[in-house]
C-alpha cells in the first residue's frame, strides 16, 4: 500500500462534503508532478486529507476508490483524475505549524514542496500522523 496527501481548500471542497457525498472525482490537478502522483495511486491506497489556505491542517483520511483516468475537464490535454472515497474525519487535526515543529517530519513532502497538491507520504510519516491525530 502507498500513502498520499491530497489538498483542498475547505471553502471549496471540505472533508465534510466528501463524507456527505461518499465518493468524489479528484480532478483539476494542473501540475505535472502532482499529476504523476495521481497516476501512481492504486485502488485502496490511503490519502491524508489536508485543508489548505484556510486552517492549514490534516483533518482526515480518504481512500483511492478508482485509479487514474483522463480528467474529463482537461479538454483533451494529458491530465488525470482519480476517485476518492471518504474514510474518516480525525478526532484531532494536525496543523502545519505542528508538522513543521516535528523533527520526524522534517523531510515530509508537504513541507519540502509546499505548493504540490498531491504528495507522496512515507509509511513512517503516515503512521506518526495517524498516532498524533488519534490521541
Amino acid at each position: 500500500m502507498n500513502y498520499w496527501l491530497v489538498k483542498s481548500e475547505p471553502d471549496v471542497y471540505p472533508i465534510s462534503r466528501l463524507r456527505k457525498e461518499g465518493v468524489t472525482r479528484w480532478d483539476g490537478v494542473r501540475n505535472y508532478q502532482a499529476r504523476n502522483n495521481l497516476r501512481l495511486m492504486r485502488e485502496g491506497d490511503l490519502c491524508l486529507y489536508y485543508h489548505s489556505n484556510i486552517g492549514r491542517e490534516i483533518v482526515g483520511l480518504a481512500r483511492v476508490a478508482r485509479e487514474a483516468y483522463p480528467d474529463p475537464g482537461a479538454g483533451g490535454a494529458d491530465w488525470s483524475a482519480v476517485d476518492l472515497a471518504f474514510e474518516e474525519i480525525f478526532p484531532a487535526t494536525l496543523r502545519l505549524d505542528e508538522i513543521k515543529s516535528l523533527p520526524a517530519l522534517s523531510g515530509f513532502e508537504l513541507i519540502r514542496q509546499s505548493r504540490l497538491s498531491v504528495c507522496a507520504v512515507k509509511a513512517e510519516e503516515f503512521d506518526l500522523i495517524i498516532r498524533l491525530t488519534h490521541p
